[in-house]
């Protein structure tokens, strides 16, 4: 048995700080300082799961290259089980991420050779055997579609890490047990406005729990009928990469802990800050203590 398993992205982040995000007009910028980390959306949420102790193991795909080698070596320090991880013959994937300097809000540029896609052909139901959650993002959508349904077809907790629609979101969202969703989607995918009236709408197709991440403002849920709201927790944020897959792995602790919504959504908020306060994706993921701390 295995607390969950994680199917999705993973990269080396080239972090550039610049003293203010591209905007129209400005064709130069200057560089205030530099550094590379790991990180890719489901790669740190399972490092942030084995940080919080839960026992986490990571499904997704790398290259057969020195890239790829240097992710395997971090998440292993890092306690993530790698025995279901897949190399393929493909340039591992990178992004370029600029860093606003006072704020810390960050602009993703990135690369992936589809290679790295897995045929869901090649999924069977072992790569999620004895997994109580298992979480998946979009990025290689037709396989994630696949494993999400054998991980709810295993009796697991499905979650997601989803930021846009596409025309599969919907079939994806049918395997999910519990969508975790940015604050776009629900409107994207019902047409209606408002986070509360958008996953009401939502609410129509998707039976399960609703959880809405909104950046700095907080999150909010809908569970059952009960629309619960909590308030972002404010720090002096130094990068923001990362925030997102930190607070799912807060959520997923929450939901293996059988927590309240209110208690999970706060525990996975602070998780989220914490992160926020420091440097990288993975590099700031926090450990239990830190958070209970924090709380």
């Amino acid at each position: 048995m295995i607390d969950v398993i994680g199917f999705g992205e993973s990269s080396v982040d080239y972090v550039h700080v610049v003293p203010e995000l591209p905007r129209p007009g400005v064709a130069k910028l200057p560089i205030a300082s530099h550094y590379s980390s790991y990180g890719g959306q489901v790669a740190t949420t399972m490092a942030a799961c084995a940080a919080l102790g839960l026992s986490s193991g990571y499904l997704g795909a790398v290259g057969a290259d020195d890239i790829g080698r240097r992710i395997r070596d971090e998440l292993k320090r890092r306690g993530v089980d790698l025995s279901r991880l897949v190399v393929r013959e493909a340039a591992t994937r990178y992004a370029v991420i600029l860093v606003e300097q006072q704020r810390g809000d960050r602009l993703v540029l990135s690369g992936r050779d589809r290679g790295l896609d897995l045929p869901p052909g090649e999924i069977t139901s072992s790569l999620v055997a004895g997994a109580r959650v298992v979480h998946v993002d979009a990025t290689d959508e037709a396989a994630s579609i696949e494993i999400a349904r054998r991980g709810r077809e295993a009796g697991a907790t499905v979650t997601c890490d989803v930021e846009a629609v596409t025309g599969r979101t919907p079939e994806l969202l049918s395997h999910v047990t519990v969508p975790i969703l940015a604050e776009a989607v629900p409107q994207a995918l019902t047409g209606v406005t408002g986070v509360e009236p958008a996953l009401r709408a939502l609410r129509c197709r998707h039976r399960g729990m609703l959880c809405v991440t909104l950046g700095e403002r907080g999150a909010a849920a809908l569970d059952g009928e009960q629309f619960v709201y909590a308030p972002g927790v404010q720090v002096n944020a130094v990068d923001t990469t990362g925030a997102g897959d930190i607070f799912r792995a807060g959520f997923i602790y929450g939901v293996l802990r059988a927590w309240p919504i209110e208690r999970t959504l706060r525990f996975a908020s602070a998780a989220a800050a914490i992160g926020c306060t420091r440097r990288g994706a993975i590099d700031s993921v926090p450990a239990l203590d830190e958070v209970e701390r924090s709380l």
